[in-house]
């Protein structure tokens, strides 16, 4: 049996889907919250921990834009994001490609520039600290209107901060990936990459529109994907890769169980499966958490991991020259 409780950090892995406000831990909740003079609706840390039990993913985005609340200055963002890199960094991520929800904080009053600024402070200074790299993916929350994802994308063009891609996440079913078209193509013309949540807990239509009508490189979540035969052969023959979040599963209920999280079944079509940790201070981990509990699940070797890992550097963005040393 594989010793699941062996460190992980020796191999080089890039974290390429965690959103930065999903690691916002419930004690850092409080501190910023008393610093702000902001009455939250729970008392204590172990009362806002029971409310942890999501029954789906809306009931999770609820508690999520609710706690952002705390989040109001560029320090704010910096030590949010100096925290999640500093842990990745102890969980063996080299690399991460960060989510951000622009529109979650300008509906507050909170610009685009103050979030990417505290960000990029952030990424500079753990950088400057450990080595770890880190750069920024803007998401449009596909349950607002579109014109509000034209405007986010405007003003984070306009702010000058070096941003990686554009992606797409919030509540999945009902809005379809097409919405956005003319965001991304937009995007891409400013010459950022592009991702999207599809198939989470949507249909495998969704992965297509992702792939056919957006034009990403990568799809984040798309367990659904394996509904449809061709887009399974489509997604290994093209080498697009999947950032899969298995304790997110879990927790939002698209599986019952880590035991049926579908690796294995994903690896044998061929398909480029990423493992990564989506919202870690939510969903019970960061990445080391998630592999450790594949490996408690499926007792993977030191050959599966070591692949997850080279999948995780060639699914990212990273230049090429980077991409080889890391690979080795």
């Amino acid at each position: 049996m594989t010793d699941t409780t062996a460190p992980l950090g020796r191999l080089p892995f890039c974290e390429l889907h965690v959103h930065i406000e999903g690691t916002l831990e419930p004690a850092t909740i409080f501190e910023l919250a008393a610093a702000k003079d902001i009455r939250l609706p729970y008392a204590d840390e172990a009362e806002l921990a029971a409310l942890y039990d999501f029954s789906d993913l809306q009931s999770f985005l609820d508690l999520y834009y609710a706690n952002m609340q705390v989040l109001q200055t560029e320090d704010d963002f910096e030590a949010l994001g100096a925290a999640y890199l500093r842990r990745a960094g102890a969980a063996g991520v080299v690399h991460a490609e960060m989510f951000v929800d622009p529109q979650a904080h300008s509906v507050r009053g909170i610009p685009e520039s103050v979030v990417l600024a505290g960000l990029h402070r952030a990424i500079a200074a753990v950088g400057a600290e450990t080595g770890i790299t880190a750069s920024i993916i803007v998401c449009v929350l596909r349950d607002q209107p579109v014109d509000s994802a034209e405007r986010m994308l405007d003003r984070v063009l306009e702010s000058g901060f070096a941003i990686e891609g554009i992606g797409l996440d919030s509540a999945e079913v009902g809005y379809p990936p097409s919405l956005f078209r003319s965001v991304f193509e937009r995007a891409r013309a400013a010459g950022l990459h592009a991702v999207a949540h599809a198939g989470e807990e949507g249909p495998a239509s969704y992965v297509w529109e992702a792939l056919d009508v957006l034009g990403v490189e990568r799809v984040d979540h798309g367990n659904r994907a394996l509904d449809d035969a061709a887009l399974v052969a489509r997604l290994a023959a093209d080498r697009i890769p999947l950032t899969l979040c298995p304790l997110s599963n879990v927790r939002l209920r698209v599986i019952p169980s880590i035991a049926e999280f579908p690796l294995r079944r994903m690896l044998d079509t061929g398909i480029l499966v990423t493992i990564n940790s989506d919202d870690p201070a939510y969903f019970g981990g960061y990445l080391d958490d998630n592999l450790r509990a594949l490996r408690g699940a499926f007792d993977l070797g030191g050959d599966v991991l070591g692949l997850l890992a080279r999948n995780s550097v060639e699914a990212s963005f990273l230049a090429p020259a980077r991409k080889h040393a890391l690979l080795g």
